[in-house]
């Protein structure tokens, strides 16, 4: 298993690989396939069609449009960005750095999501969602101090560059966007 998002070694654009995120305590949360688009300076970037079957415990849907999503290297969050059609653009899951299983095939991207969310609305208004659930789970759970503390600071971090156009959100989403409709997925 690779744990420090050095990745990429041996892995094809297109190639297939699937998504599966948690909750605190190993509770099953989103899962859904998606292909290997590659990776630039922040980190790693997976693609979705649309017409994918997203699934958790008691909820499922089919996805409307394409995503591309962005597991940073060692960062507290992962950042979906959406095609046009759908009611948000980017939706930013503040979740422990991405660690890239490829012990099996196909390989397996896992996070554990830590409740707090910064969405992009079709506006382009950016908003924080979820703070009742991330102060309920801290003690319903047991989250550790120091993850409170990366996942407040990552909330921080996001709202910052998200709201001034930096970092991942200087638009390259685009650019992955386009490549996952080059390959016709």
């Amino acid at each position: 298993m690779e744990v420090g998002m050095e990745l990429g070694e041996g892995m094809e654009v297109g190639e297939p690989l699937h998504v599966a995120m948690t909750k605190w305590g190993e509770r099953p949360h989103w899962e859904y396939d998606a292909v290997w688009l590659g990776t630039d300076d922040l980190g790693l970037w997976v693609g979705t069609p649309a017409g994918v079957r997203h699934h958790r415990p008691g909820l499922e849907f089919v996805s409307e449009v394409a995503t591309v999503t962005l597991f940073p290297r060692e960062r507290w969050w992962a950042a979906t960005f959406h095609a046009p059609g759908i009611w948000c653009t980017a939706y930013v899951d503040m979740a422990t750095p991405a660690v890239l299983d490829t012990t099996t095939g196909p390989a397996v991207v896992r996070a554990v999501d830590l409740d707090l969310d910064v969405i992009r609305r079709e506006s382009g208004e950016w908003f924080v969602d979820d703070e009742d659930e991330f102060e309920e789970h801290q003690v319903l759970y047991g989250y550790p101090a120091e993850v409170v503390a990366a996942a407040d600071a990552a909330r921080h971090e996001v709202w910052a560059e998200a709201t001034a156009g930096t970092g991942a959100f200087d638009g390259r989403a685009q650019e992955w966007l386009r490549l996952l409709a080059d390959l016709g997925a």
